[in-house]
């Protein structure tokens, strides 16, 4: 997304809060009506939110992004410039998680290496909804056009990273290639979790993504077939000039950082805000994060994905997140007391 657009969206906050969206409701609260507020570390949110800050264009938030530019005490600086602001639209708070897979593969197609990773079509971009899944892997209208980014060696693995959007390839001999989200086939995307429960295969409890990996190799033929049922279809670009060390880029177009940044609904959260989650469920999460990212299923004023990392191990943590809770947006100063309700301060 361009940085721009931050402002764009959080301008359109105020015309869409209104009484047409009886739903939704407003309040500003204090730093004290955060559980766990003083215990956490702010100076590690502070450095997420400072990846991002010079990136926003919005007056109010131009003004405290030069101020965090002179050092101030995190705490203080969140304090001093903020306050936190409840926005629910009725919807019941849900925190899920998201990661960066990490994929086997190489530039040139091998007996291993079969299943390729395409770059964005130019065609496609011009058209609100190109081919389906079904149709892009079954026809030809791919083949021979040097759209190939990479090839990996596993079909399952490649549908689990398109539904990521960004992920990481192992090369042979040791090498990396990262890869970005540039754009989708503009299908609505179907969740094959989802109708594994609606066949009654499984319970909605027992579903996450290495049982429906599982589930799709030992049935070859139906699992392919699963995969179908899911039309949407995402196209990669190549990002590897990101360093190693860094987070996969985010909407923003800046890398993200493992469990601060979280991806929202911008049409409830502007893009580079600081959100203060509290998470129930087994393991309650008490946290400032910063809103870097978005998400096709990201839907709602109280949604949010949480970012684990990269690899097997964050993609295990992040599939057994579904958990209920709070969020509150921290806004500057000014634009948290105007969106206030008349008389409620």
């Amino acid at each position: 997304m361009k940085p721009a657009l931050a402002a764009v969206l959080f301008a359109g906050m105020l015309s869409m809060i209104s009484p047409a969206n009886a739903e939704t409701r407003i309040e500003v609260l204090s730093f004290d009506d955060l559980d766990g507020w003083a215990r956490d570390d702010h100076a590690a949110a502070f450095e997420t939110f400072r990846n991002t800050c010079q990136d926003m264009d919005d007056p109010d938030w131009r003004a405290v992004c030069a101020y965090a530019t002179s050092d101030p005490d995190p705490k203080s600086f969140f304090e001093l410039l903020f306050r936190p602001v409840l926005i629910e639209d009725g919807e019941p708070a849900l925190f899920t998680g998201y990661f960066e897979p990490e994929l086997n593969g190489a530039r040139q197609p091998t007996g291993r290496y079969r299943y390729p990773l395409y770059a964005m079509p130019p065609e496609a971009k011009d058209t609100a909804r190109w081919y389906s899944r079904r149709q892009i892997l079954e026809g030809q209208v791919l083949e021979g056009r040097g759209l190939e980014i990479a090839w990996v060696d596993d079909p399952v693995e490649l549908f689990f990273l398109q539904i990521q959007g960004s992920g990481r390839v192992n090369l042979p001999g040791g090498g990396k290639l990262r890869v970005g989200y540039a754009g989708a086939n503009g299908h609505t995307y179907r969740s094959i979790g989802a109708e594994l429960v609606r066949r009654g295969t499984y319970a909605a409890h027992q579903v996450s993504a290495d049982v429906i990996k599982n589930w799709v190799r030992r049935n070859p033929a139906a699992g392919r077939e699963l995969l179908f049922h899911n039309p949407s279809y995402v196209f990669f670009r190549e990002v590897s000039e990101v360093p190693a060390d860094k987070g996969p880029l985010g909407a923003m177009n800046r890398s993200v950082t493992p469990m601060r940044t979280i991806a929202v609904d911008p049409s409830f959260v502007p893009l580079g805000a600081p959100v203060w989650i509290e998470k129930d469920g087994k393991k309650p999460l008490r946290r400032l994060m910063i809103a870097q990212d978005t998400g096709s299923a990201i839907k709602g004023a109280q949604r949010a994905d949480v970012f684990f990392g990269t690899g097997d191990r964050a993609g295990r943590a992040a599939g057994k997140l579904k958990d209920p809770g709070r969020m509150v947006v921290l806004l500057p100063i000014q634009r948290a007391f105007a969106m206030a309700p008349e008389g409620a301060l």
